[in-house]
C-alpha cells in the first residue's frame, strides 16, 4: 500500500504556457509538479511529460522539460492514446542466436513482452477534470497502478478539479500529495537522498 520508489514512473501532464495562467492555485501547481520531478531525478525514477496540442497552447516550462526523458505531444484528451503507455513499459527482449537457422522443433518461442517493471504510475496534471483524468482512467484500464498527486493537479475550478479526484478515487486510482510521495519514496530518514529531497518540500 505504499509507494515504492524502484517500481514508479512520475508522469506529468499540461503544464502548459497558455493553460496555467487560467487554472485555480495554477502557480502552486506547477510549483508541487516541478517538486515532484526534482525528486524524482534525485531517486532515479524516470519522468515523462506530456503537451497536448503544444503549437497551440505552448510548450511546458523549460525547467519541467528539462526534467523528462521525453516529452509527448499529443491531440488526444488522454495521452494514452497517443502512445504513452508504450514509453512506460519496458521493450520486449529481442530474440537473440541464430534461431532461424535451426529445425522448427529446436527453436525458442519468440519472448512474450515482459510486464511492465515500474508499473506504479505517479501522475498529475492539467486540467485535472480533462487530459489528466482520461489519462489516468486510461493507465488503469492498462493495468498500471496509478498514483494521482492531488496538489500538483490543477482545472479552471474548483469544483471540476474535485469531481476528477472523485471519479479516480472511485475507479481505483490511489490519491496522495506531493510529500506523501516524497516520504514514501524515501521510507527512512537514512535514505542517502534524505536531505536533498526534504529540502525540496520545506
Amino acid at each position: 500500500m505504499l509507494l515504492d520508489a524502484d517500481e514508479s514512473q512520475l508522469v506529468l501532464v499540461d503544464y502548459q504556457a497558455r493553460l496555467m495562467p487560467a487554472l485555480h492555485e495554477g502557480p502552486l501547481v506547477l510549483a508541487n509538479a516541478l517538486r515532484l520531478a526534482q525528486m524524482a531525478e534525485a531517486l532515479d525514477v524516470p519522468v515523462w511529460g506530456t503537451e497536448q496540442n503544444p503549437d497551440k497552447l505552448g510548450q511546458n516550462p523549460p525547467e519541467l522539460r528539462a526534467l523528462c526523458r521525453k516529452t509527448l505531444a499529443k491531440m488526444h484528451f488522454s495521452a494514452v492514446a497517443d502512445g504513452l503507455a508504450d514509453w512506460l513499459r519496458p521493450p520486449a527482449r529481442p530474440q537473440g542466436g541464430n534461431a532461424r537457422s535451426l529445425p522448427k522443433h529446436l527453436q525458442k518461442a519468440a519472448p512474450q513482452p515482459r510486464e511492465a517493471e515500474r508499473p506504479s504510475i505517479v501522475i498529475a496534471g492539467c486540467e485535472a477534470h480533462v487530459c489528466l483524468l482520461q489519462t489516468a482512467l486510461e493507465l488503469l484500464e492498462q493495468e498500471f497502478e496509478v498514483w494521482v498527486v492531488t496538489d500538483a493537479c490543477g482545472s479552471r475550478s474548483e469544483r471540476n478539479r474535485d469531481a476528477a479526484f472523485d471519479r479516480l478515487a472511485g475507479a481505483g486510482a490511489e490519491l496522495v500529495t506531493t510529500e506523501m510521495v516524497a516520504f514514501e519514496w524515501l521510507r527512512t530518514a537514512e535514505h542517502p537522498e534524505f536531505k536533498a529531497v526534504q529540502a525540496l518540500i520545506k
